[in-house]
């Protein structure tokens, strides 16, 4: 994976009002890849009916399709800093917009992800999030909801074969804020007991707006941090790393 480092003197004020040539762009793109989205899921359905592994590609290829219209259509690229171990781990990845949510089976092999219980309870699509792997987060329902999270992730061999990811501020934060951790994030960190890679991005400025912005995206994957660390001690290092690119 590539290193490069992007200041943020080379982006444009994130008040600045767009250009012609970023609203004609960000036009193409929501066109473009809004079309091609609404034929693959259609393809996704039919995969309801093969095995498995047949949706993972799926996947797979909507996410390409969605990095091919950022890169060609936006003029977003992005860039990898640090290498992610190949063994089971818990990610831990700051979340600022709808990229790195789409993003993530480009970055992560096959990866299962903790998403809100209200996306899951979405006709046929919540069927095919949990046929992937996608795992409720009901953020109501306290310890029994952690229960409920860690046998999900058990019953699919998580700790076994596909890197685990949550997004721990629990949903979308501005880019230049820095959020607290939700409550039960020390709580899966313990019941899982696997060490926690934390992961920052920095999409906010290109892509959460109407009107989205070319540039370079950056991921850092942060030093592996392993199981059992005191609660404070996994909140605050995990809290550090996932906000080294929030300036």
């Amino acid at each position: 994976m590539a290193s490069t480092e992007t200041t943020v003197s080379d982006r444009p004020p994130t008040s600045s009002p767009p250009t012609s040539s970023e609203v004609l762009r960000s036009l193409a793109f929501y066109a473009v890849f809004y079309c091609g989205s609404v034929v693959l899921v259609s393809l996704n359905m039919l995969t309801l009916l093969l095995p498995p592994g047949a949706l993972l590609i799926m996947v797979r290829v909507w996410c390409r399709w969605h990095r091919w219209c950022c890169r060609h259509l936006l003029g977003i690229r992005v860039v990898v800093e640090g290498r992610m171990p190949d063994h089971p781990v818990l990610v831990a990845m700051r979340h600022e917009s709808f990229f790195e949510a789409i993003d993530l089976p480009n970055l992560l092999r096959n990866p299962m992800i903790f998403a809100k219980q209200e996306l899951l309870s979405i006709p046929l699509w919540g069927r095919l999030g949990r046929r992937y792997g996608l795992i409720a987060v009901d953020r109501d329902a306290g310890a029994r909801a952690l229960r409920s999270m860690i046998r999900a992730m058990r019953a699919n061999g998580a700790a076994a074969e596909r890197p685990l990811v949550i997004f721990p501020e629990g949903t979308r934060v501005p880019h230049g804020e820095v959020w607290p951790l939700q409550a039960g994030f020390a709580g899966l960190y313990k019941m899982a007991g696997l060490p926690i890679v934390p992961i920052a991005v920095d999409s906010g400025p290109l892509y959460h707006r109407r009107w989205k912005r070319a540039g370079v995206i950056r991921y850092r994957i942060g030093t592996e941090l392993p199981p059992g660390l005191p609660r404070a001690t996994i909140e605050t290092a995990v809290q550090e790393a996932i906000n080294v690119l929030n300036a």
